[in-house]
């Protein structure tokens, strides 16, 4: 036989297959044939790691491992192995990592020992025992039932190292491997360690000084403590989780239109992690939370995990719902509801099964669309929701009277009749006739638009416009009045079912903008005399944040009256006029309502009123023009009335009183999370009922095949897969049955997934290094036994402590963070590099850059400007330029990063999915048009380019500088320290003289960048 080296293609960079551990289970069957010790070694390294890859009808690279004959013919790069120099085999090149891509491909490079039986099987020519059987895959480790592997021991020699269960299963790795502990990191290192870590922030010059101080013992617990009950605590995990959510506040696609309703998901967040929130309630709110716990304002704003990732508006809202587009826009942005869950909570890649067969893992193209099923009736969009749990009962019990009064009047309900009810009508209609303003409303010419809107006048004297939807426009409405003097005026913007959102405004979102209201007032037989009154003490219902009713009257075309987010509902606006003008009894009166701030916002149907009236007492805002039929039945004397009209006034009243109470209640706030029920945005409306789903064969939407149920993966051992939902209408059933599928106890997905992201945390890896993929194509853990142990620990609570409690994050940071293993310098140790180069196997702990965030918030801390409040809408810290289309002008160049907003957390900045901010893109931070369940780390040029010249560490250097100036006169007294607040230690005595020569010299502004610059800032030991 003639052996030759091919080189492998691009694609065949899989040809290896992922060889880690061999697995010495007599139960793993290679045929039948007798075969010495080496072979069977050999092929239990492939059983185990490659076979799921390179086995079936397409296996990876065209390498089909399970028989030699099939090996020999090689995959599409031809043979990868000479058994005459083995050393020269491209196979063993790319385990040994001496070419690249090093093999195990993104996985940890193998013991010398399985490098020496690899290279020995292929000196002996590759021999085979027989097909290799390819395991079933109940067998893969992920899919396994989950259950609690015992302790192991250690060695003699390591029992006095381990602190914790945990560092137990890392030393017994380390025994298989000849490796051992790294000695402990010293105390300044592990506080500024462990701060960065649980709450993202350095550890204060005083914080620093009391730690070192304190000999006494538990004094690391006791910061651990401090760390863990820290509010910034939550606000550390909640941006990792954002990453996992791909959370922006931005559509995102070719609009990207800002979402200003996104950030209070965000702060839900922050409040779970802060609360320690039990993890199978923190899964359940972010699938069904709205469903499983309505009365909780916290479980609806937790539905923003699956509306956190881009949305395609132009595919889902401007074009007809008709089109073949539109319903491919569905289907995808419900597969980006899947994908997000499935992804973030059991580590799967079902939407690989999209098209066709997952070619890996057990999961079906009929599993993939049964999902789909399950978000089949919900949609992205702007969501109501009280944030006061009592206020919301409160709304809920007024709007349910609301709701049940046309029954009641309908059924003659005897309550309507019963003596408190017509004592409280007798009541409000003895205060009506008293204290009621006349009102005239202005009906006369026909109104007049300047640019083309349709104007109809209405029964009711409102004014509907409709047709042409100029950027800006001017309504011109004239009336004759037979009145002495105007005293006020009224406006009255009515919501009506032909507006977007039922308006008041023809805005898409119902809004509009009055820019500039002006009255004229001239005698009838005088209409060329017309002088204009000034309006004075405007008051309106309610105003828009930096759009009140003043800004209607102000002169200034540029401001505007707007009452954005409270659309579909009706809001009315008082003037006084200054001068009251008398014109002998008869006037005309001229109206102009001027909308020319652009964007569409014009007013959608209003109504005008005026009184002669003078009054000391404020007037009443609330409706006071009275339908027809009520103003009827109050001129029938109260005795002489029929039950009917009595039963119609009680309903009148109590519509009107329930009204009343609704608008004193705090106004709605909104989140922009996944709903059934939602304010419709054009051409997007609330589906009306689930939308039936098929499975399109191929993934082709003009393809339907069979249609399918709400359901999950069947992979899951002892888990029902088929959800049963006898309402299969009621699409919040479909919600909360995956949401229990996901959070229940035999799921080891859920438990392995979420211990595996909090190791990865600590850690920098996860003990399994493709966090988001628990299947074939994804790694295996580093030490699955540990994996386990931590998984069972974690759900059932069981960590050791009285005090456990399931499904406690915090307390497995506690103990992850307290650990010996955690504990180990960063330092490296060439012997053990050479058995375990990537420190898969924790022989020491690892050195890691700072992330974006905690560079920007540090170096604000340092300098003495980190604003530390908690919550509220994210800060734009950019200078918004005029929109093109939806989409504003970012500019962060030219913003002043002096202002207040710059201050605040970076977890806080407003968040654009295609223009995000250059500094901390440079800094690796995440990509929110992408899941990042793991950030990428680099060392670039351009980063240290930033960090020394972008304007925010300019500034913050002469702010920092600033302040050690303030309370240190000496130079050399400075530059200590800048040492204690940068780096948290003293300087030594040479860079003492080194940084004080630098500083006369170029200025303390310029050390401070310089200091700001080094790794010991930028990198955590």
């Amino acid at each position: 036989m003639i052996s030759r080296i091919v080189p492998l293609s691009g694609l065949a960079a899989f040809v290896v297959c992922t060889l880690l551990s061999v697995i010495h289970d007599p139960s793993i069957a290679v045929g039948r044939e007798a075969a010495d010790p080496l072979t069977l070694q050999a092929q239990q390294i492939l059983q185990a790691q490659c076979l799921s890859c390179h086995s079936g009808q397409s296996p990876r690279g065209g390498l089909d491992l399970t028989t030699r004959e099939r090996f020999m013919e090689g995959g599409e790069a031809g043979l990868i192995y000479d058994s005459a120099s083995p050393a020269e085999s491209r196979l063993l090149k790319l385990v040994t990592h001496s070419e690249e891509p090093g093999m195990p491909f993104k996985r940890p490079k193998l013991a010398p020992s399985q490098i020496k039986i690899l290279t020995a099987w292929i000196k002996a020519g590759a021999p085979y025992a027989g097909e290799i059987a390819v395991p079933t895959q109940d067998e893969w480790w992920s899919l396994k039932v989950l259950s609690k592997p015992a302790i192991p021991k250690v060695p003699d020699a390591l029992k006095a190292w381990p602190r914790h269960p945990i560092d137990q299963f890392v030393a017994a790795a380390w025994a298989e491997r000849q490796l051992g502990p790294s000695p402990e990191a010293d105390k300044r290192t592990l506080l500024r360690r462990v701060t960065f870590d649980l709450i993202g922030l350095p550890p204060t010059p005083e914080e620093m000084a009391g730690f070192l101080a304190d000999d006494t013992p538990g004094d690391y617990e006791r910061v651990v403590d401090r760390l863990l009950e820290s509010p910034h605590y939550g606000e550390r995990w909640a941006r990792f989780w954002m990453d996992l959510a791909h959370f922006a506040e931005t559509h995102g696609h070719d609009q990207d239109r800002p979402r200003p309703n996104a950030w209070p998901y965000r702060d839900y967040l922050i409040r779970a992690f802060n609360q320690d929130k039990s993890y199978a309630r923190f899964v359940q709110e972010q699938i069904a939370g709205d469903v499983l716990w309505p009365q909780d304002p916290d479980a609806t704003v937790a539905m923003g995990f699956l509306a956190a990732g881009p949305w395609d508006e132009s595919s889902l809202r401007d074009i007809r719902d008709d089109t073949l587009d539109r319903q491919v826009a569905r289907y995808l942005d419900r597969d980006d509801m899947v994908t997000t869950a499935m992804s973030t909570f059991v580590s799967s890649t079902v939407h690989c099964a999209r098209c066709h067969e997952h070619k890996f893992d057990p999961i079906s193209q009929a599993e993939y669309y049964r999902l789909q099923a399950v978000f089949a009736g919900v949609d992205k969009g702007e969501r109501a929701y009280d944030p006061d749990p009592k206020v919301a009962q409160r709304r809920a019990e007024l709007l349910a009277l609301k709701a049940g009064l046309p029954a009641r009047l309908q059924a003659s309900d005897g309550g309507l009749f019963a003596p408190e009810v017509q004592s409280a009508v007798a009541v409000w209609e003895a205060n009506l006739k008293s204290s009621n303003t006349p009102w005239n409303v202005l009906q006369g010419q026909l109104p007049q638009s300047e640019n083309g809107s349709t104007l109809t006048p209405q029964p009711d004297g409102s004014i509907l416009a409709s047709g042409t939807r100029p950027e800006k426009d001017v309504y011109t409405i004239t009336a004759h009045l037979a009145l002495s003097q105007v005293t006020y005026l009224r406006l009255e913007l009515l919501s009506d079912d032909s507006l977007p959102h039922k308006g008041p405004g023809r805005q898409d979102n119902g809004n509009l903008h009055l820019n500039e209201i002006t009255v004229t007032v001239a005698p009838r037989d005088k209409p060329g005399e017309a002088k204009k009154v000034t309006l004075i003490n405007p008051r309106a219902d309610f105003n828009q944040q930096d759009w009140g009713i003043e800004r209607a009257i102000d002169g200034n075309p540029g401001t505007a009256w707007g009452i954005y987010p409270q659309v579909g509902m009706s809001h009315v606006a008082i003037f006084e006029i200054a001068d009251p003008k008398s014109c002998g009894g008869e006037i005309v009166l001229t109206v102009k309502l001027e909308q020319v701030h652009g964007g569409g916002h014009l007013i959608g149907r209003p109504r005008l009123s005026v009184t002669e009236i003078e009054t000391s007492q404020p007037i009443r805002l609330g409706v006071e023009v009275l339908p027809a039929a009520i103003t009827e039945i109050l001129k029938v004397d109260a005795a002489a009335r029929t039950e009917r009209q009595q039963a119609d006034l009680a309903v009148f009243y109590l519509a009107q009183n329930a009204d009343e109470q609704l608008a004193a209640l705090p106004p709605l706030q909104y989140v922009y999370a996944a709903a059934s029920d939602f304010k419709p945005d054009g051409g997007f409306a609330p589906a009306k009922a689930p939308r039936v789903i098929n499975v399109l064969k191929r993934g082709d939407i003009r393809s339907p095949g069979a249609e399918v149920k709400p359901g999950a993966m069947a992979c899951v051992p002892e888990l029902p897969a088929d959800f049963s939902i006898p309402e299969l209408a009621n699409e919040g059933a479909r919600r909360v049955a995956l949401a229990h599928w996901l959070s229940d106890s035999r799921n080891g997905l859920t438990w392995r997934s979420i211990v595996n992201r909090i190791w990865q945390r600590r850690f920098g890896k996860g003990l399994v290094d493709t966090p988001n993929d628990f299947g074939r194509m994804g790694s295996t853990p580093t030490h699955p036994e540990l994996l386990d142990w931590l998984a069972v620990t974690f759900r059932d609570g069981a960590a050791g402590n009285p005090g456990a409690r399931a499904g406690s994050i915090k307390q497995l940071d506690r103990m992850l963070v307290t650990s010996a293993t955690y504990r180990q310098v960063s330092h490296h140790q060439p012997d053990y590099a050479t058995r375990d180069e990537d420190n898969r196997f924790l022989w020491r702990m690892p050195r890691t850059r700072l992330d974006a965030e905690s560079v920007r918030d540090a170096v604000l801390q340092v300098a003495g400007k980190l604003n530390l409040t908690l919550g509220g809408p994210s800060v734009k810290q950019f200078i918004q330029l005029p929109a093109i289309h939806v989409t504003p002008g970012v500019d962060y160049l030219n913003f002043d990063v002096d202002r207040p907003e710059n201050a605040r957390r970076s977890v806080y900045r407003f968040l654009f999915r295609t223009l995000p901010d250059p500094f901390m893109e440079t800094l690796d931070c995440a990509d929110s048009s992408q899941l990042t369940p793991v950030r990428n780390t680099s060392v670039t040029a351009l980063q240290a380019l930033a960090t020394m010249n972008n304007k925010l560490i300019v500034r913050q250097s002469e702010h920092l500088a600033e302040r050690v100036k303030a309370t240190n006169p000496s130079v050399p007294d400075q530059i200590v320290s800048l040492y204690n607040l940068i780096l948290n230690r003293p300087p030594t005595a040479a860079e003492q003289k080194l940084v004080v020569e630098y500083a006369q010299t170029h200025g303390l502004a310029n050390a401070c960048r310089m200091l700001l610059n080094c790794n010991e800032f930028l990198f955590l030991d």
